[in-house]
């Protein structure tokens, strides 16, 4: 491929990643459950609902693409527009965790309506009077977005534990969903710079087995803890964002004046 095409294709691929109304971005294993010595399967996807066009294996696009088991962590290795993105080995048993971290992306946005629809979405209304406060335009201004995607796969018995993997932001699953009992709902932690995230929002996206999709939301606790409660044989998307005034340099070098960090994760639960 001429090194023409190359850029092209990562152009292209960054442009189309933008979070437009709230658009999530996801892990999207072809199954969440493989025997030891299968591949992991998995797209890169952005949408709505839990629907939306996958996307190749372009290095220039993340900062991190790895597969975790426990403590263990090694690189997702892939050519340049492999698609799906992900095709890994999965040879040991346990619970592996995907984990994705894109570089960052700028959107411009022409009207403040659009920026507030956002905003408000994400339970971060507080960012228009921030704006007003800051002497902002209206319009023609821009923010730099960065996604922070894992996803939870059961190799073999599935057996062990996600944990804190040192992303910005971050939810973690306090219960395996694929062992645990999960009568109760599934535990998991929301984190930013290590830290939990109390009172914030987590957006549930529950798909069925039927392709049905119910959209939610939840909140944590004190201590950045917030159960989602789940049905056997339904799959999960889970999200909450970060919005913020960006560091003085990060604002020069993007000319921006919001940062927005996106926190997902992917799980199944199994059938009865």
């Amino acid at each position: 491929m001429k090194r023409s095409d190359l850029f092209f294709l990562a152009t292209l691929a960054a442009l189309s990643l933008s979070p437009a109304s709230g658009h999530e971005f996801w892990i999207d294993p072809q199954s969440h459950q493989v025997d030891s010595g299968e591949e992991i399967i998995a797209d890169i996807r952005v949408g709505q609902n839990f629907e939306g066009p996958s996307y190749p294996y372009i290095p220039p696009n993340f900062r991190l693409f790895e597969l975790a088991r426990g403590k263990a962590r090694a690189e997702v290795e892939g050519r340049f527009g492999d698609r799906p993105a992900m095709f890994q080995a999965a040879e040991v048993a346990g619970l592996a965790i995907v984990l994705h971290v894109t570089t960052g992306s700028r959107l411009v946005y022409n009207e403040l309506g659009k920026f507030r629809t956002f905003v408000e979405h994400k339970d971060a209304a507080w960012t228009l009077e921030a704006h007003r406060e800051r002497g902002l335009p209206e319009a023609g201004f821009a923010e730099l977005y960065t996604r922070y995607a894992k996803s939870l796969v059961a190799v073999g018995d599935g057996a062990g534990q996600d944990r804190a993997y040192g992303l910005e932001t971050e939810i973690v699953a306090l219960e395996n969903p694929y062992v645990d009992d999960l009568s109760d709902g599934v535990d998991v932690r929301v984190s930013y710079k290590g830290a939990p995230r109390a009172s914030t929002q987590v957006e549930v996206f529950e798909k069925a087995p039927d392709g049905s999709v119910l959209v939610s939301t939840t909140r944590t606790d004190a201590n950045g803890v917030a159960t989602v409660p789940v049905k056997p044989g339904h799959r999960y998307m889970l999200d909450a964002v970060v919005l913020r005034e960006p560091a003085a340099d990060i604002a020069a070098a993007h000319e921006v004046v919001w940062e927005s960090l996106w926190a997902n994760l992917t799980f199944a639960v199994p059938d009865e």
